[in-house]
């Protein structure tokens, strides 16, 4: 056993962690890391460990400590004088142990993480006898450690020049020393490594150097005479670093066989089995017949189960494949914080003695009220479902084994941001569900099937669900992960699907039929539209408005305030507002419309698309703006949704569409619809649709998306001549070119999980998850740019959070507290003029000081207003933040299709 002190002093002087001025020697912080990558690896599941060692090509049972030993060379590179001359006191104990610092050296490699890859290429491959091409991917994967792959050229560039041979030297022994106390056993089988599990290996390396590195757990000390006494101590300083943390160790939910009834039950929150529906009966039959990772599409309407469908499927496929947690993707923070509730339930009903962690995935879930009771904030908790705070940490979310947020922060992890890798890591081998995959355009759609590419090759099943999936969306998701659609065509809807090791195969069942729904078209215009609502809400009863844009809804809530029946209560809902009044107001929209809320006499409720989908809300009746025939079938899904007794006039239900008038053409331009959807997809929608003043759902759902979705249905032959050349002439080319271009977006952002590893990321621009100035590569959605803007109030004293608030001076640093109540007001804008305005300005200390604020911007008003570009921007306590032309004061709408946040 090698001794510390038996090392040459200029190997015992080489530090990795300067440590206020103590310092952390390189061999001690290597060990440090390579014990948290074993305890990690060790509470993973037998499954996944078993998987890793397969896809490694490692030997069992030491694949593990070959993982952590490999993990923990990722400093290595630290043993350049580059590096070492970075903390003067270590540089003069390394003058000291007769390492030499000259002015080529010190400036010619500083780059440690990639000094790794270049340096550790010789030992590697001759201590262990390893494949070259192993030992070159697992390389690339741990010297990405501080968030970004190196390709060849970086590499081949990392090596030190002219510098001394004593340098050689202690950096061999350090290597050497390294692994003997770690001494893995047997040699690799592979000659090769996959993308996939390269990055698999990036992502726990990073994991594993955030916690080694914390002074808090790890102490910058040898912890006993040997290297192998200090890695054991490692070891306990690791278990005890993941307790603190509350990184649960895996166990799974269903430890024993039970019904499809009895696990239903407890899904929902009952003390008493539930009798499955059609949907959930024919999906559980599936799944008990499932071998290994699976995909699960699930197509059925609104309200069929299809949410406890997918909660089940988690339960049978992690006890049949051991993955470690669930992630359930959403559209949009909205719909994300409505599943979380259902979620924490479901992980509550079934964690028995086990302690679980779960996290809400999305840029406002520090404000969420359920995160603060789930991490103690209000006192001590003891739920066994718990919210960890290193988890909810900026790119960390998703390593906790189970959350629930926006697709985006899955989709991140495709895209060449820093550590995409963690994201990866967090992901393999779960259950991920995504919801309403219908709900994208072409770029982000490009980007989910890039993602199930990824979700399959790293040991994942994946739930995907609509109740209005268009036929070449559902041919690119199946051929996406594998499956020739061909070998399940001919299924009738509803219907699901799975596909497995053993293949494909599906079933189609009787969905619960629903009255029929009476359609009919109105004016396009806000006068139309609020005296429809009038005359509805004379009639009583809970009916809803959803609009395509912020300002029209907004324009609704001005005509139609103080003009309804008394009592009415009147509830506007988007997302520009505030992030903590916009939560408040989702609050507000579920509480009364909601299954359990209070329900009110006389209410009526003016949305966005934020209320589209997947929230559980019920109207007796419904008013929408024109939109594609898939999202006008998700948002006639709020209608007559839950079982209740209703006023007599709205017995029956009934759907009003703007701009759906047979034989008059809906105006695009001024309602700005043609910015929100494509224009083809609405002529279509309108030509089709127009002609049906019925709908019989569930029957009607398929037939409908299918016939404005395929290009051979032909239109009616009754259509005016000029409507036909404008839809079928006109707006086709321009629809299908834009197609075009948002595929090729898509193929040049994604990282294409099939490449090898050292050609994926050629082309691939690095990125921040903000897109800041860095080009599309990084989005997850296309729109404009956006900036986060924090609105306060401009006082002779300072700034005002909110009215009654005591001012701060923005010229001076703010405490946690007063950046906490800062964070809980942000917003998003992506209007050109603004961003443009705004991002030119210098953020003042109050912002710049404080980690939470740095990448924010301070929207200054004055008495509530602020003139930026040519706009004049009015936060309004009733109406959010309004946008206007200083000239007129008219309200203006300019929105980008999937910005969520002009929503």
């Amino acid at each position: 056993m090698t001794r510390f002190g038996d090392l040459q002093k200029a190997s015992r002087s080489l530090w990795a962690k300067s440590a206020d001025g103590i310092g952390h020697g390189l061999l001690a912080h290597m060990l440090d890391v390579a014990a948290v990558a074993l305890t990690i690896l060790r509470r993973e599941s037998p499954s996944s460990r078993a998987r890793m060692a397969e896809c490694l090509g490692l030997p069992m049972p030491s694949a593990d400590v070959w993982v952590a030993g490999c993990v923990g060379l990722h400093d290595f590179g630290k043993g350049i004088a580059g590096f070492q001359a970075k903390w003067p006191e270590g540089k003069l104990r390394d003058e000291a142990a007769g390492l030499s610092f000259d002015a080529f050296s010190l400036k010619a490699v500083t780059d440690h993480a990639c000094a790794t890859a270049a340096l550790l290429y010789d030992p590697l491959v001759e201590r262990t006898g390893a494949d070259p091409q192993w030992v070159d991917a697992v390389l690339q994967a741990i010297s990405a450690h501080h968030g970004f792959n190196f390709i060849r050229r970086e590499i081949d560039s990392a090596h030190p020049p002219k510098e001394g041979k004593a340098w050689k030297l202690a950096r061999r022994e350090v290597f050497e020393a390294y692994w003997a106390a770690l001494d893995p056993q047997g040699a690799p089988s592979l000659d090769t490594l996959s993308l996939p599990s390269v990055a698999w290996l990036a992502g726990l390396t990073s994991v594993a150097d955030w916690i080694g590195s914390n002074e808090v757990y790890f102490t910058p000390e040898e912890r006993g005479d040997t290297l192998s006494a200090h890695f054991e101590a490692s070891l306990r300083l690791a278990e005890l670093a993941l307790n603190d943390i509350g990184w649960p160790g895996f166990a799974a939910l269903l430890d024993a066989p039970h019904s499809t009834d009895d696990l239903l039950g407890r899904i929902v929150g009952s003390d008493r089995p539930m009798s499955a529906r059609p949907l959930q009966e024919v999906g559980d039959r599936l799944l008990a017949q499932t071998h290994g990772p699976t995909l699960l599409l699930v197509e059925a309407p609104m309200g069929e189960g299809k949410t406890e469908l997918a909660m089940l499927a988690h339960l049978r496929l992690q006890a049949a494949n051991q993955h470690r947690g669930l992630y359930v993707a959403l559209p949009t923070q909205a719909t994300g914080n409505a599943m979380f509730d259902r979620t924490l339930r479901f992980l509550r009903a079934f964690s028995g003695e086990a302690r679980l962690d779960i996290q809400l995935a999305h840029g406002g879930a520090m404000l969420d009220e359920r995160i603060a009771r789930l991490r103690g904030v209000f006192g001590r908790t003891d739920d066994s479902v718990a919210s960890s705070a290193w988890f909810a940490q900026r790119r960390r979310a998703l390593i906790s084994p189970y959350g629930v947020g926006t697709i985006d922060q899955a989709l991140f992890a495709t895209l060449n941001v820093k550590h995409h890798f963690v994201r990866l890591w967090g992901l393999a081998n779960r259950v991920v569900v995504l919801d309403e995959v219908h709900a994208y355009d072409t770029y982000t759609s490009g980007l989910i099937a890039a993602l199930l590419r990824w979700l399959k090759a790293l040991g994942c099943s994946v739930v995907l669900m609509s109740a209005t999936l268009p036929g070449k969306r559902r041919k690119e998701l199946l051929n996406a992960w594998g499956v020739d659609p061909a070998s399940v065509e001919g299924l009738g809807y509803p219907r699901v699907m799975l596909a497995d090791n053993g293949g494909a195969k599906g079933a189609c069942f009787g969905a619960r039929p629903l009255p029929p729904i009476q359609v009919s078209g109105i004016e396009e215009s806000i006068d139309a539209i609020a005296d429809k609502a009038r005359a509805l809400m004379a009639e009583g009863g809970c009916g809803g408005i959803i609009v395509n844009t912020v300002a029209r809804a907004q324009a609704l809530y001005t005509a139609l305030a103080g003009t309804l029946p008394y009592p009415c209560e009147l509830i506007l809902f988007h997302a520009r507002y505030p992030a903590d009044e916009r939560g408040e107001r989702e609050r507000q929209v579920l509480t009364t419309f909601g299954k359990g809320g209070v329900r009110p006499s006389r209410a009526l409720l003016i949305a966005t698309q934020v209320a589209e989908q997947s929230l559980d809300i019920d109207l007796d009746f419904l008013i929408s703006d024109l939109a594609p025939i898939d999202l006008l079938l998700q948002r006639v899904g709020r209608l007559h949704r839950h079982e209740r007794a209703r006023p007599e006039a709205h017995l029956h239900p009934r759907f009003f569409v703007a701009g759906l008038i047979r034989g008059h053409f809906p105006e695009l331009e001024e309602t700005r619809w043609k910015y929100v959807y494509d224009p083809y997809i609405l002529g279509r929608t309108w030509a089709l649709a127009a002609i049906e003043p019925e709908w019989q759902l569930p029957g009607d759902i398929d037939r409908l998306v299918q016939r404005v979705y395929d290009d051979n249905v032909e239109l009616p032959e009754d259509l005016p001549a000029s409507d036909r050349k404008r839809i079928e002439e006109g707006d086709y080319g321009e629809f299908y070119a834009k197609v075009r271009y948002e595929a090729q977006q898509a193929l040049n952002a994604a990282i294409d999980a099939n490449l090898e590893p050292q050609d994926a990321y050629i082309g691939k621009p690095h990125g921040s998850e903000d897109g800041n100035d860095l080009g599309i590569e990084n989005r997850t959605r296309l729109g404009d740019d956006g900036i986060s803007v924090i609105p306060v109030q401009v006082v002779s004293e300072g700034w005002q959070i909110k009215g009654s608030d005591i001012p701060i001076d923005p010229q001076q640093p703010v405490t946690d507290t007063v950046a906490r109540a800062l964070y809980a007001r942000q917003m998003k804008i992506s209007r050109k003029a603004i961003v443009a305005a705004l991002g030119a300005e210098t953020a003042p200390p109050a912002f710049e000081s404080h980690p939470l604020l740095r990448d924010m911007k301070p929207l200054r008003l004055v008495n509530g207003c602020v003139e930026l570009g040519n706009l004049i921007v009015r936060l309004d306590p009733v109406l959010g933040l309004v946008l206007e032309t200083p000239d007129t004061g008219f309200p203006l709408s300019q929105p980008r299709k999937n910005d969520e946040y002009l929503f």
